[in-house]
């Protein structure tokens, strides 16, 4: 590997961080760095490190593979979500080739060094690792400026509106752009939705479920259009946030949320916060972010983000919360709007519970629809999505009753050519 150049690269302005329970590696490795300039901190253990990330940022982490109370890969794991910029190496002599190589397509780590190492392919990794940090620091810049510049052009757009409503001639105009931005948006939420879909494809389902529910009670409560639109943009995006929360994380909060550790628990609260943070792009319909950041508060308080209570919570945040829990219960129709009767007045705002039960005999629900494992598959299950092979030609359709034989057909086909897509059924 020949060393990249590094005349772009400032080692004073960058802090790195060393972690090895050898002392002797430790020493080495920042002698090494320091006479290079850079600013070297070092920690003889993970959960010491942690702790250091916690203090401040760092440009550069470099660990070991092999150390007491965490690996390296564990640590940069964590190291991940505490400082997601910092560019993240393992330094290893017995890890496969090929754990190491999933870990670098899966964005855990950047790269990583073989000991022995040799100084200059070491020394080359790390300003690759610094360049890429800048890069990311500089891109950061770059979206703020971008913001600014939209935000101004925002400002632009309502001082010609304001002006081609004098202008029959130009009012022409100002609809052909009105219509042009309600595609942009319409095309930006089909695509966020899409995302949902492709990373857990029950989120996609659910919030569909929950759409047509919003819809009904906008519908029904008379809201305006803005309120209306709000509203079903918040429905179909409200669990944007959960992308990148790991899929079995995920599956075992619908499904057991009562064996969450508290850091999972904590994790899986902050989605509402991060769709607030996502949908940002519907700058003409501010109350998107906080309808979706207020789903999951209680009218007793006992929810999060926030632990708003009462009229404290935005009104559309209520009924979207009324929507989402009769959506995505597992319980049967019936059971399910007990269950909300129940929690009305603690979980739920009573008027809100009031709409959703006046109105909800006028909405279209789909089906519900679950992921299961192969494992999972019993007689009786209907497909709510065709089964594909990974040539893209069809096992089994959508709507397919599944019988014992045709499970074990798909069960036969599996030994031979792995079925890598979700298996969704009907609830």
């Amino acid at each position: 590997m020949s060393p990249a150049p590094a005349a772009t690269v400032d080692p004073v302005a960058h802090r790195i961080l060393v972690v090895d329970d050898e002392e002797i590696v430790l020493v080495a490795l920042r002698e090494t760095l320091r006479r290079e300039g850079y600013h070297v901190v070092t920690a003889l253990n993970p959960l010491q490190a942690l702790d250091l990330l916690k203090q401040g940022p760092f440009s550069v982490i470099l660990t070991d593979q092999q150390m007491p109370q965490l690996t390296g890969l564990e640590f940069l794991g964590q190291v991940k979500q505490i400082q997601p910029d910092a560019t993240r190496i393992l330094i290893t002599a017995v890890l496969s080739l090929n754990t190491v190589i999933d870990a670098i397509n899966k964005g855990e780590i950047y790269r990583f060094v073989v000991k022995p190492w040799l100084r200059e392919e070491l020394l080359a990794t790390v300003r690759n690792a610094v360049q890429r940090y800048e890069l990311i620091c500089r891109n950061a810049v770059l979206q703020a400026t971008t913001l600014a510049m939209n935000e101004k052009l925002a400002g632009l757009n309502q001082s010609l509106e304001e002006q081609v409503r004098r202008v029959a001639e130009q009012n022409q105009e100002l609809e052909k752009l009105n219509q042009a931005l309600k595609a942009n948006l319409e095309q930006s939420v089909q695509l966020c939705l899409k995302t949902m879909e492709t990373f857990y494809p029950t989120l996609g389902s659910q919030a569909r479920r929950v759409s047509e529910i919003c819809r009904a009670m906008a519908a029904g409560l008379e809201l305006s259009a803005e309120e209306h639109q709000t509203l079903e943009i918040s429905s179909l995006l409200h669990d944007i946030g959960l992308v990148g929360v790991p899929r079995n994380l995920i599956r075992r909060w619908q499904h057991d949320p009562a064996s969450l550790e508290e850091a999972e628990r904590i994790l899986i609260e902050q989605h509402p916060v991060l769709g607030e943070e996502l949908t940002g792009f519907v700058h003409h319909l501010g109350r998107v972010g906080p309808t979706i950041r207020a789903h999951h508060e209680r009218f007793d308080g006992g929810g999060y983000p926030d632990r708003l209570a009462g009229d404290d919570i935005p009104w559309l945040g209520r009924l979207l919360a009324v929507a989402v829990g009769y959506a995505e219960s597992n319980y049967n129709s019936r059971d399910t709007l007990e269950a909300i009767k129940l929690a009305s007045g603690s979980q739920f705002d009573p008027d809100a519970v009031r709409a959703l039960l006046r109105t909800l005999p006028k909405a279209t629900v789909p089906a519900r629809e679950r992921e299961v494992l192969l494992s999972e598959l019993r007689p009786g299950m209907v497909l709510a999505k065709g089964i594909y092979t990974a040539n893209g030609l069809l096992l089994a359709a959508e709507g397919q009753l599944l019988s014992e034989p045709f499970i074990d057909k798909l069960r036969n086909h599996n030994r031979i050519n792995p079925i890598t897509q979700a298996l969704l059924v009907y609830a």
